[in-house]
């Protein structure tokens, strides 16, 4: 898994003010970044799963729309290989399966099978995706995913809880919603908008953590912009506030409690 090579607080970040975090402050912030970051980074995973498929057109019979969806999902994913199975009068599911070797889609590897249910249609529709199967990256995940459609609103959530890569000793359970913004769509797109609670368990206790308007691109490790505030189990705010600079380059301006901010720039 790709580690958040450009936050080394200590050596690249720069601030003005005497109230600064101290070192210690700084190598604690950047523990709680890169663990947020590798839990964030398996619920992305979770969506880009449904982005294989594209998302229900209003109007259009369901079974024929997930025939033609099937059949699109397996020329452009050659490695993964989909069926449609009839649940009930009003509901489908499309079976997704990926070869043991795994099947590499925007960076990430899948090993398993996703089944993805498919209820109603046409004027109101829900989708709801069960990933106990799949696995992101050699991680499987307690994740359930979807959205809802062809009424006032269309939604997507993400309810993804699991061990944080590379830190066996510490777990994530993130509850989002996932939106779009004017121009953006909802999935099956570039862009992706995480929105909503969430914690990470340790050995020291659980951090309470709240995504606002946290914008990824398909493909990035990292976000492009947007907040997250870390509340720890010690009592500490940890504001993270990215921002985008050039391409792939961009930054994030860290604040401990009421020091000033830390402004560290990052690879997506």
């Amino acid at each position: 898994m790709r580690r958040i090579a450009c936050l080394a607080l200590a050596a690249l970040a720069t601030a003005c003010g005497d109230n600064l975090p101290t070192p210690e402050e700084i190598d604690d912030a950047k523990a709680r970044v890169e663990r947020l970051a590798a839990s964030t980074h398996q619920v992305r995973g979770a969506l880009e799963m449904l982005g294989l498929m594209p998302v229900y057109t209003c109007g259009e019979p369901r079974r024929s729309f997930l025939n033609q969806a099937v059949a699109g999902l397996s020329s452009t994913v050659a490695c993964a290989t989909a069926r449609v199975e009839a649940v009930d009068a009003v509901t489908d599911a499309v079976v997704v399966s990926f070869p043991s070797s795994g099947c590499d889609v925007h960076g990430l590897r899948f090993t398993g099978r996703a089944v993805l249910e498919y209820r109603g249609g046409e004027d109101l529709l829900e989708m709801q995706a069960d990933l106990r199967e799949l696995a992101v990256d050699g991680r499987t995940l307690q994740a359930k995913v979807g959205y809802g459609t062809c009424s006032d609103e269309t939604r997507l959530f993400a309810d993804v809880e699991g061990q944080v890569p590379g830190r066996e000793e510490h777990s994530f359970h993130i509850n989002s919603r996932v939106g779009k913004r004017d121009g953006l769509p909802i999935i099956g797109g570039t862009t992706l908008v995480f929105d909503g609670p969430g914690e990470l368990k340790g050995p020291n206790g659980t951090d309470r953590i709240t995504l606002t308007s946290l914008l990824y691109e398909v493909g990035n490790y990292l976000p492009k912009e947007g907040t997250a505030l870390v509340e720890t189990a010690d009592g500490h705010r940890l504001s993270l506030s990215f921002q985008p600079v050039l391409w792939r380059v961009g930054k994030v301006e860290v604040t401990v409690d009421d020091k000033d901010p830390v402004t560290v720039p990052v690879v997506r």
